[in-house]
């Protein structure tokens, strides 16, 4: 075996260490609002949320792992070196941010990293603008959209159960929750999974291991769903806590509704082909739940949030681009 080919092999390593600490750092989107509201035992939610992380292959077509493959950087500049220096980028960022249990987006820490090491690389002009603008404005839209469904929902819910004793809205919607939690880890799934599938896919069509038209190997599509729903298993309790806990108060109709929210936001980005983040998504969902009870939202925590996401692109990208110049100074 070659050195170059065993390089390889360590960075698609590497990628399946970041699709686990993905599924890790993002557990607490799928299960910290079913923990909070008492309807699953962190553990119970947290095998619930990896069996649907899991199956997530079945239902989604490979948009998103196209978008991050050949979508996003000019793939022809692509070698072994930009994709390990793009992943360790991300790894770093989401290491610290959950060090610090700071719910940020392991999609844009990736995202980051692919552009900081292609403009080290190869500048502007390897960057693809409509991919580029894609996910600039999904950025903004997707914890928007979380948050106008999770408001719609809770005033839906609300209508709906305005004549229930707490104890009947507390058992139908502590049903409900098993339903939308599903719904939120099989979204989780199929947008996050693909990230690395996509990763690893273009760094094996650059290297000449796969031939014709950029495609996803179907080996490439199972394993990175199973290491993910691995990392899911894992758990991620420090964010748990931040999500569930310290923005606002649920209940299990908050709950059942942010969830809902947010899955079915991320459902129509993933049919869409764009690579938003869970966090962001499931973070506007639960604060909008809370839209009529104001006083409940800690927004202090919600400014500690989105300094996170504002630093996550620049930083993630920073830290592969000094990886990607070392490799041009010193090899």
């Amino acid at each position: 075996m070659t050195t170059a080919l065993l390089f390889v092999f360590l960075v698609i390593a590497l990628a399946f260490i970041f699709d686990f600490i993905n599924g890790f750092h993002d557990a607490a989107n799928s299960t910290a609002t079913i923990i909070s509201t008492g309807i699953l035992t962190p553990r119970q939610a947290v095998i619930w949320a990896a069996f649907f992380n899991f199956i997530a292959f079945l239902f989604f077509h490979l948009s998103v792992a196209n978008t991050i493959g050949i979508g996003l950087i000019n793939p022809n500049i692509v070698d072994t070196y930009l994709i390990f220096s793009a992943l360790s980028g991300a790894i770093i960022w989401n290491l610290i941010t959950w060090y610090f249990g700071l719910p940020s987006s392991s999609s844009h820490a990736l995202m980051g990293g692919l552009i900081g090491a292609a403009l080290v690389k190869g500048g502007f002009a390897v960057i693809i603008m409509s991919g580029f603008i894609k996910i600039a404005l999904a950025i903004v839209f997707s914890p928007l959209l979380g948050f106008i469904m999770g408001s719609l929902l809770m005033l839906i819910t609300h209508k709906l159960a305005r004549n229930w004793s707490q104890v009947k809205q507390n058992r139908w919607f502590g049903y409900t929750q098993f339903v939308s939690a599903a719904m939120l880890s099989l979204a989780h799934g199929g947008n996050d999974a693909q990230k690395t599938m996509g990763i690893i896919a273009v760094l094996l069509f650059s290297t000449h291991l796969i031939t014709g038209d950029f495609h996803v190997p179907f080996w490439v599509v199972i394993s990175c769903n199973l290491v993910m729903a691995l990392g899911t298993l894992a758990g991620g309790c420090r964010i748990v806590d931040t999500m569930g806990k310290k923005i606002t108060s649920l209940t299990t109709r908050s709950g059942c509704s942010a969830e809902t929210g947010a899955s079915l936001t991320l459902f129509l980005a993933t049919y869409l082909g764009i690579p938003v983040s869970t966090t962001h998504t499931i973070t506007g969902a639960i604060t909008g739940t809370s839209m009529m009870t104001l006083h409940t939202i800690q927004w202090g925590i919600i400014k500690r949030i989105v300094y996170a996401w504002i630093m996550t692109l620049p930083i993630a990208g920073l830290i592969a681009g000094l990886l990607m110049l070392a490799k041009q100074i010193f090899i």
